[in-house]
C-alpha cells in the first residue's frame, strides 16, 4: 500500500506539472489527496466488489506500459535526448551490494502477484483458480515489465529512474504525459485496494458481526473507522518518506522474499511431507535456500543503501 500511495502521489504531481510547470504545490499534498481518494474507495466491502476495478487495473497496466515504451523511444530519438551511459558505476563492493539490492526489488515486483492468493482471497477450489490467475498475471507482467525496462534503459542508461515517467516528462508531448500518468494513477488505486483488502478483512473479522448485514450500522461504522484509520496512517508514512525505490527494496527483503519464496515451501513440507527421493523435494529446498540467502543479503544491501542516502532524505520531500 505504501508503494502504491507514494507512486500515486508522484503521478498526480506529474499531471499537475503538465498544466502548471512552475506550480508551487508540494508532493506531499498530492500524496494526501491520493490517500483521501483511496479512503473513499476502500469502503467497498469485499473482493467481489472490486472485480470491475481489477479489470480496469489490467487495462490501465497495458495502456501505461505502451505509453512508457512509446515515450522512451520518442525521447531516445529526440534531438535533445540526454547522453546515455550504460556503465555500472561504483566500486566492486558497491556493485555487489547493488546487485542484491536489485534482486530483492525484482523479487518484490515479480512476486507480489501471488500475495493475494497466499492471503487466502480465493474461494474453493483454490488450485485451478490460482493457476489460471497467475498465468494471466505473469503473461501481463512479462510482456509489460520487460518492454518498459528495455526501452527505459536504452533511452536513459543508468540514469533511468524507478518511475520512468519522471525521465520522459521533459521530452514527450503534454498529452502523452497526461495520459500516461492518468493511467498509472487509476491502476495504482486499483492495486492499492486489492492489496489492502485482506488486511481490512483480518481486522474486521474481529470487529464485525456476521449475523448482521454488510451495510448494517453495526458493521458499517467499525468498517468505516478501521479502514479510514489504516489508510490515513499509511498515507502519512507515504507522504513523509516518498522514496519508492529504497522503500521497495527494504520491504521486498523483509517481507515479499520470505513470504513468496521461502515460507510457502516450508509450510508445504510441514503439511504434505514430500519424500526426499522425489525431485520436487530437492527443488523446493533449493528454492528455500537460494532465496533465503538472497533475502538475507538483500536485506543488508537495502538497509545499507538507505543508510548511505539518509543524509539526502528529508521528511515530506518534494522529489518530483
Amino acid at each position: 500500500m505504501i508503494g502504491c500511495i507514494v507512486l500515486g502521489g508522484q503521478s498526480m504531481k506529474l499531471i499537475y506539472k503538465v498544466f502548471h510547470p512552475n506550480g508551487s504545490m508540494q508532493l506531499y499534498v498530492f500524496t494526501i489527496i491520493f490517500g483521501m481518494v483511496m479512503a473513499v474507495f476502500s469502503q467497498l466491502p469485499s473482493f467481489h466488489s472490486l472485480r470491475y476495478i481489477n479489470l480496469l487495473s489490467l487495462l490501465c497496466s497495458l495502456g501505461y506500459s505502451l505509453s512508457a515504451v512509446g515515450g522512451c523511444i520518442y525521447a531516445g530519438h529526440s534531438n535533445e535526448a540526454p547522453p546515455r551511459d550504460y556503465a555500472v558505476v561504483g566500486s566492486p563492493g558497491s556493485k555487489a551490494y547493488g546487485v542484491f539490492n536489485s534482486l530483492v526489488i525484482i523479487a518484490t515486483t515479480y512476486g507480489n502477484g501471488i500475495i493475494p492468493e497466499i492471503q487466502a482471497t480465493l474461494a474453493p477450489p483454490v488450485t485451478g483458480k490460482m493457476f489460471k490467475g497467475l498465468l494471466v498475471c505473469y503473461a501481463v507482467v512479462i510482456t509489460t515489465f520487460f518492454s518498459v525496462a528495455a526501452a527505459g534503459y536504452w533511452a536513459f542508461g543508468n540514469e533511468a529512474q524507478g518511475n520512468i515517467f519522471i525521465n520522459i516528462e521533459p521530452f514527450v508531448p503534454k498529452w502523452l504525459n497526461f495520459l500516461s500518468n492518468a493511467l498509472v494513477l487509476a491502476q495504482l488505486l486499483a492495486v492499492a485496494l486489492v492489496y489492502a483488502q485482506p488486511t481490512f478483512e483480518i481486522f474486521e473479522g474481529k470487529s464485525s458481526n456476521i449475523q448482521k448485514g454488510k451495510y448494517s450500522a453495526r458493521n458499517l461504522v467499525p468498517r468505516l473507522i478501521l479502514r479510514s484509520a489504516l489508510v490515513a496512517i499509511t498515507t502519512l508514512i507515504s507522504a513523509a518518506i516518498p522514496f519508492f525505490g529504497d522503500i521497495n527494496a527494504v520491504i521486498g527483503s523483509f517481507g515479499f522474499t520470505p513470504l513468496d519464496f521461502v515460507l510457502p515451501f516450508i509450510l508445504y513440507a510441514g503439511v504434505f511431507h514430500p519424500s526426499p527421493r522425489t525431485p520436487k523435494y530437492w527443488l523446493h529446498w533449493t528454492i528455500v535456500i537460494v532465496f533465503s540467502i538472497v533475502g538475507l543479503l538483500g536485506c543488508v544491501a537495502s538497509v545499507r543503501q538507505v543508510v548511505l542516502v539518509a543524509s539526502t532524505y528529508k521528511l515530506f520531500a518534494n522529489i518530483v
